[in-house]
C-alpha cells in the first residue's frame, strides 16, 4: 500500500511481553505471559474461553492496565505509555468494545471512520487542504483499507448501502478490519478471529490476516485454535487460581467418627468463566473516547 507523503504508513510494531499479568476482581485474568514478536508478525492468542485472551489483547494495545511484569509495543513500555500505544494500534472486531452498528451501512461505517480519523489523527497540513483534495484523500484511504481487508462492496447484496446486519460473518470481519486499517496502524488486534466460521471461511480469514501481516502491520488475533505458522501465545497455562485465606483452628475434640468434608472446606476462588473478562472489558470501554484511532466508535 502506498501512503500519502503527508501520512506515511506506520511500520509494523515489535511486541514484547515479559512476565505480563493482569488481575481482575476475581483473580488473575492472565499471568506470566512472555513472548517477542517482530514487526509484521502474525501473533495468535489462543486458549479456552475465560482464560483472559481478550484482556491480554486489550492490555497489549494500551486499553487495559496490567499489574505485573511489563510489555513493549514499538519500544513504548506498558503500562506507562498506554496512550502512546493506543495512537499506533487499532482494534478490529472486539465484542463489547468495537462492535459494528448493525443499523449502519458499509458506506456509513467507512465514511464515519475516515472523517473522524482525519479530524483527530490527521496532520495540520492535511486539514488545511482544499475540500476537493481532502475528499479525494479520504476516498483513497478508504479504498486502500478495503483492498487490504479484501472487501469489495460491489459484491455485497446492496453494494456499499448494505447494512451490517445483512453481512455474513466473514464479510463483517473484513469490514471491521478495513475500519481498523484506515488509520494505518503499526499494530492491529482482533478478537474471536475464528469464531462461528466454517472451515473454508476460517482458512480464508487466516489468509487475510497473513496478508495484512505480510504488508508490514503486526497482527494480534484471539482464536480458539492457532494456525501452525503463527506465533502462538497461550493463556491456558497462566496461573489463575487463588486459594482462600483461612485461619488456623484448634484441634477438634475426639469424636466417634470424623465429620465428612464439605465443599467449603476446600474451596478456592478459580476464575474459570468470562466474568473477569467482562468486567474489565466494560472498564476498558470508558477510555475508548480518548482512543478513537483504536476503536473508531466511542
Amino acid at each position: 500500500m502506498d501512503a500519502h507523503p503527508d501520512e506515511p504508513h506506520a511500520h509494523g510494531a515489535t511486541v514484547v511481553a515479559d512476565g505480563y499479568g493482569l488481575k481482575g476482581p476475581r483473580g488473575w485474568a492472565f499471568r506470566g505471559i512472555g513472548f517477542e514478536a517482530a514487526p509484521g508478525s502474525l501473533v495468535a492468542i489462543e486458549g479456552p474461553s475465560g482464560t483472559g485472551r481478550t484482556c491480554l489483547l486489550l492490555a497489549l494495545t494500551g486499553r487495559m492496565k496490567a499489574q505485573e511484569g511489563h510489555a513493549e509495543v514499538a519500544g513504548l513500555r506498558l503500562p506507562k505509555k498506554m496512550a502512546a500505544v493506543r495512537r499506533i494500534s487499532a482494534l478490529g472486531p472486539v465484542p463489547g468494545v468495537s462492535d459494528l452498528d448493525p443499523a449502519l451501512t458499509v458506506a456509513e461505517h467507512l465514511r464515519e471512520r475516515a472523517l473522524l480519523q482525519r479530524r483527530f489523527d490527521g496532520s495540520l497540513k492535511a486539514l488545511l487542504r482544499p475540500p476537493a483534495e481532502r475528499a479525494a484523500a479520504t476516498r483513497a484511504r478508504i479504498d486502500e483499507a478495503l483492498h487490504a481487508a479484501g472487501l469489495d462492496p460491489e459484491t455485497l447484496p446492496k453494494g456499499d448501502r448494505t447494512s451490517v446486519r445483512d453481512l455474513e460473518r466473514l464479510e463483517a470481519l473484513r469490514l471491521s478490519l478495513a475500519l481498523a486499517l484506515i488509520g494505518r496502524p503499526g499494530l492491529v488486534a482482533l478478537d474471536d478471529a475464528d469464531l462461528k466460521l466454517s472451515d473454508a471461511d476460517r482458512a480464508e480469514a487466516w489468509a487475510l490476516l497473513r496478508s495484512v501481516a505480510a504488508s508490514g502491520t503486526t497482527v494480534l488475533a484471539v482464536c480458539s485454535e492457532a494456525p501452525e505458522d503463527a506465533l502462538r501465545v497461550s493463556t491456558a497455562a497462566a496461573t489463575r487460581t487463588t486459594p482462600k485465606k483461612t485461619e488456623a483452628a484448634p484441634a477438634p475434640a475426639p469424636a466417634p467418627a470424623p465429620a465428612p468434608a464439605t465443599e467449603t472446606d476446600t474451596a478456592t476462588d478459580t476464575d474459570t468463566d468470562t466474568d473477569t473478562d467482562t468486567v474489565i472489558i466494560q472498564k476498558a470501554q470508558k477510555g475508548e473516547a480518548d482512543a478513537f484511532a483504536a476503536t473508531g466508535r466511542a
